[in-house]
């Protein structure tokens, strides 16, 4: 998700604090430090209306800033400004800089899951630390990496000399589509610009009936501003960043509580896409590492006490089709804090779409073509990323950015060499399912994309799923290696599992799907299997640095031609990890 780093979204803004927002200029040559101060309104007015740019970006996450950097640069060497309003939510500003400019919104809790894996937060509150101590602890590591990633954006911001102006951006009324206004106390300026880049992000979609007030009851990104450290959480979700969080308060000693609309687990994280063995193993780690579900539930209502130190008394009903509550399922859970992750919504809601004719779909997203160009009628505004709507990742976002850029400057997106017939054929990530990066071509396109859960354990994939193969008629079958299986695994980290899918025709490999340790940095080594077209029987013979995950590969490979005895090592590597786990559980009690 490429908006922002948590609630300082660039554009939770549009939407919501355009009373607050302020705008000023910091013209390239000046960002060189972060401790210098500027006169803001003396330098907002000193860009000049009659000024025009080549290039404006409004949004500075992760997709606008990678999109103004390559425009900035070889081969196009444009003249470029981002526009973007941090001021207007001011959740992560630290001495007035902005920690979260150039940040997806994912980096707070990619953050936080990381200082989660190495605080022992019971021992410390076992010695008697006091609650803000630890929290603080906490948050001071998560606040030192986002200031770290800010000052190093601004640097490549100004070596590249692109210019950032702070302020909210709206288009014009009259249909003007070769300027912006931009606003910051009252102030208003008008720039000029030939092409126009939309990167303003998204946020959480807030049900109806959820007391939200970024104190106790949290969405996606004010979650990331919560100070304190619960000891119990209720999470309604249970796709990624459900998961994500829960298995972040879970490693920070709280008790967690997942409630989700469906009643098996498994299937409700195979409805986003994951293969269904990674999923039942990204479940049984949840539930292993004491983290409940409610199945079949839903919020009904919520008793939220004065007192900070009372708990929250949350009312569950079934939800639709699921039988009655009761019966041993609970109908009251009590927590200290509760958040709704349940997905997210384009933040397109003050930019004044409208009168520059851009049209967007039932959901706030921008509708735009192959070309990621909109429907301005003029053809010079373009928009990237979470904006557009699904997938929500920085990774599709940035890749949209550079292919707007592209587009907008000159250079043709190459098509893929793949015959006609090949429905599994791809070149550079793309294949013959489309070339192109808006959201209806990368939704037709199993290869646009890998897909990361940043959990503990992490997971991810590329390419098909065996029921994705043989829905498109392809002969496939799968294979499986154990992290238990390999070295590594074994002695650090034998929880997860390493799939390869191939056409049993001609031993092609046409997905890969992991979950365990490093599963987000090993699908890249996968992803180039699959692009390579690899068979299983070269990678038989492959050759891997030894006390590697990457040796499961070979493992996997090695499975597809011995099914019989690959099914005798996992059962013999399980039954050997159930002991391992059973004597654990007794020296821990």
């Amino acid at each position: 998700m490429n908006h922002r780093f948590g609630l300082t979204a660039v554009v939770v803004i549009l939407a919501s604090f355009q009373h607050e927002c302020h705008g000023f200029l910091i013209p390239a040559s000046s960002r060189h430090h972060h401790h210098q101060q500027y006169d803001f309104h003396r330098l907002f007015a000193s860009s000049s209306s009659e000024d025009k740019y080549d290039l404006i970006v409004v949004g500075a996450g992760v997709a606008g800033v990678q999109a103004a950097l390559i425009a900035s640069q070889a081969p196009y060497h444009k003249k470029v400004l981002v526009v973007d309003a941090p001021f207007a939510s001011g959740k992560l500003m630290v001495n007035d800089e902005d920690l979260s400019i150039g940040a997806p919104t994912g980096l707070f809790s990619k953050a936080l899951r990381d200082t989660s894996k190495k605080v022992n937060v019971p021992a410390l509150r076992g010695i008697g630390l006091r609650e803000e101590s630890v929290w603080n602890e906490i948050i001071s590591s998560c606040v030192d990496l986002a200031q770290s990633n800010a000052q190093d954006i601004r640097r490549q911001l100004a070596f590249a000399n692109v210019d950032l102006m702070e302020g909210l951006a709206t288009f014009p009324d009259g249909g003007a589509t070769d300027s912006l206004l931009v606003t910051r106390d009252s102030v208003m300026q008008t720039i000029r610009a030939d092409k126009i880049l939309l990167c303003t992000g998204s946020q959480p979609f807030r049900p109806s009936g959820i007391p939200f007030d970024g104190k106790r009851i949290f969405d996606s990104d004010s979650i990331n501003a919560i100070s304190y450290l619960p000891r119990s959480v209720a999470i309604t979700g249970s796709g990624i960043i459900a998961v994500e969080f829960a298995k972040i308060f879970r490693n920070l000693g709280a008790e967690v509580t997942l409630i989700i609309r469906d009643n098996v687990p498994r299937n409700a994280l195979q409805k986003i896409g994951l293969d269904k063995d990674v999923a039942a193993t990204l479940v049984a780690d949840l539930i292993r590492s004491g983290i409940r579900f409610e199945r079949g539930a839903q919020v009904k209502s919520f008793d939220i006490p004065e007192s900070a130190k009372a708990p929250i008394k949350i009312t569950l009903e079934a939800s639709r089709g699921s039988p009655e509550l009761g019966h041993g399922r609970a109908t009251e859970i009590k927590c200290d804090a509760y958040l709704a992750a349940v997905g997210r919504k384009p933040n397109t809601g003050s930019l004044n779409l409208a009168a520059a004719g851009i049209k967007v779909d039932e959901y706030g997203g921008i509708l735009v073509g192959p070309s990621l160009a909109t429907t301005a009628t003029s053809g010079n505004v373009f928009a990237a990323g979470d904006v557009l709507g699904r997938p929500f990742l920085a990774s599709t976002g940035v890749a949209q950015g550079k292919a707007a850029v592209a587009s907008m400057f000159g250079d043709a997106v190459s098509s893929p060499q793949c015959r006609a017939d090949d429905e599994t054929c791809n070149d550079d990530g793309v294949s013959a399912a489309g070339v192109s990066f808006d959201p209806a071509s990368l939704a037709a396109n199993p290869f646009a994309f890998p897909t990361g859960v940043w959990s503990s354990p992490e997971v991810s994939q590329y390419g098909l799923t065996l029921q994705h193969a043989l829905e498109m008629n392809i002969p496939a079958g799968e294979s499986i290696a154990l992290y238990a299986e390999c070295l590594r695994g074994r002695v650090f980290s034998p929880d997860g599992l390493l799939k390869l899918v191939y056409n049993k025709e001609n031993g092609r490999i046409i997905g890969v799907h992991i979950c365990g340790d490093d599963a987000c940095e090993l699908i890249h080594y996968g992803m180039e299997l699959v692009k390579g077209q690899t068979t299983i029987n070269t990678l038989t013979s492959s050759m891997f640095s030894a006390v590697t995950y990457h040796e499961m590969y070979r493992i996997a490979a090695q499975a597809a031609l011995d099914e019989a005895g690959a099914r005798k090592r996992r059962a013999a590597a399980g039954k050997a990890l159930a002991e391992r786990h059973r004597k654990q559980r007794a020296k821990d009690n």
